[in-house]
């Protein structure tokens, strides 16, 4: 369903919008009237939620734009939301830029800002909030790479509760994971019942990432944690309001795959500027 809003033309003609200058209002217009051209789109609304001058290229900008979209489906409508990034000079604009030389694609290069207003408190798991760096993670506990790389992370930061304070946000992957969606809300339900230290210990549960019986990825969950987690814990209000949370900042910032980690509010790529800090 989400290609339906990607049937159009790479590069745009910008006819009506010459020069460098661009209003949001008039991207926001331009857009809405391409994909509108689609039959299977009921309604529509475009928004530029963040624009920034190229570097690497003179009088170009990238732009962040947030598609709400209602489509045709059966057996009722449905809701399709998705960000998608643009580049524009005023006269076209396309979905990429090629870097000729390194042939590096510049959309790897956009990425939104991480707000002040995602750093929630339910998310400080270590440091101080008022540490000289903020780092966001966005994670998978059953992720190969992440159950290497992220106990390794939080430890090297939490010996330093001033210079860093790590947000944690649950990103679970049930196409590549199906455990790791019962795993995460097992860790809410303790989190929420102030146990400590949930996080670490999550990646050490041993379960298969295949699992989808929630009673035996609980067994491995208490095992693991020294809990008492019941499936019936796994669906209060509570437990959903933080999935949510977490879920709606990681698509606001654009998160697809685990980990993610922005330092102090940019996307950090290499994953370990936390490493250079003196």
């Amino acid at each position: 369903m989400l290609l339906m809003l990607r049937l159009l033309a790479t590069t745009l003609l910008l006819n009506s919008l010459l020069g460098a200058s661009i209003l949001n209002k008039d991207i926001e217009q331009f857009l809405k009237k391409s994909f509108e051209v689609n039959p299977n789109i009921i309604a529509l609304n475009v928004k530029v939620v963040q624009r920034t001058p190229v570097k690497q290229m003179k009088n170009w900008e990238s732009f962040i734009i947030s598609i709400d979209a209602t489509v045709k489906a059966k057996p009722k409508p449905r809701q399709v939301k998705q960000k998608m990034i643009w580049f524009s000079n005023g006269i076209v604009m396309t979905q990429d830029l090629l870097d000729i030389k390194s042939g590096e694609s510049l959309k790897d290069l956009v990425s939104p800002s991480f707000k002040q207003e995602y750093y929630k408190k339910e998310n400080l798991i270590y440091g101080n909030e008022n540490a000289k760096h903020k780092v966001a993670i966005f994670s998978d506990p059953l992720c190969p790479f992440c159950r290497r790389f992220v106990p390794e992370a939080i430890n090297y930061m939490k010996k330093q509760p001033d210079k860093f304070a790590i947000y944690y946000y649950h990103f679970p992957l049930p196409s590549l994971h199906p455990a790791a969606v019962e795993l995460v809300k097992a860790a809410i339900v303790s989190e929420l019942q102030g146990k400590k230290d949930v996080v670490l210990k999550l990646y050490k549960v041993d379960i298969d990432a295949n699992e989808r019986d929630v009673k035996k990825i609980l067994a491995a969950f208490n095992k693991e944690m020294k809990t008492n987690v019941k499936p019936s814990d796994l669906n209060s209000d509570a437990v959903k309001k933080h999935i949510v949370s977490d879920l709606n900042v990681a698509d606001a910032v654009m998160v697809s795959g685990t980990p993610t980690i922005f330092f102090d509010g940019k996307l950090d790529k290499t994953k370990r500027k936390f490493q250079e800090v003196k």
